[in-house]
């Protein structure tokens, strides 16, 4: 959606109703993915929104890649990169390196790389189980996602992370809460 006032455009960031194809659709990439990296990924999970029924999201598939050493980055960047990945360098790789696709926003895919057994690939599906199993707190997150869009740039990459980063004491709140209730149910 496009908002006018007499100085400039702007396009706000997409949420979207929740869409059953997401799953068919992080189900394809995640055979891709599989094929690609081999033995590399020792597991492959779809987190982020759209991998919680019913909760509204940017049409973005989140894809957490599970391996066993982050470093070197090159076994698992170059085989990305020819599925259409690029490696987004940035101060968190040293726990979390990130790829997206396509090259140019608005991405339809984005993909994250942590260590298998560590605190990002607990807290990442702490937090996505802990919001499939409570809509409550679903519901909650959905409305934050909904006031924040709405004063995003989508076309503005500073304004994105500012997106992402004003979610950052909500997430780690449910993410404290899920840990010290046992969550993620299976690693």
């Amino acid at each position: 959606m496009k908002t006018r006032d007499a100085r400039l455009t702007v396009t706000v960031l997409e949420i979207s109703p929740y869409d059953p194809g997401w799953i068919r659709d992080f189900e394809k990439e995640r055979a891709r993915i599989a094929a690609a990296l081999g033995e590399v990924a020792l597991r492959i999970e779809h987190n982020g929104s759209t991998s919680v029924p019913g909760l509204a999201a940017k049409p973005v598939i989140d894809i957490q890649i599970s391996v066993d050493g982050l470093q070197p980055v090159s076994r698992y960047e170059g085989p990305l990169a020819r599925l259409g990945y690029v490696h987004l360098v940035h101060s968190d790789d040293a726990f979390c390196p990130f790829f997206h696709r396509p090259a140019e926003w608005p991405h339809t895919h984005h993909v994250h790389v942590v260590l298998a057994g560590g605190q990002e690939e607990r807290r990442s599906l702490a937090f996505r189980d802990y919001l499939r199993e409570h809509s409550d707190v679903a519901g909650e997150y959905a409305a934050l996602k909904a006031r924040l869009a709405a004063e995003t740039d989508a076309n503005d990459a500073a304004s994105r992370e500012a997106y992402a980063d004003a979610k950052g004491e909500f997430i780690d709140g449910v993410v404290r809460v899920a840990l010290s209730e046992g969550y993620p149910r299976e690693l």
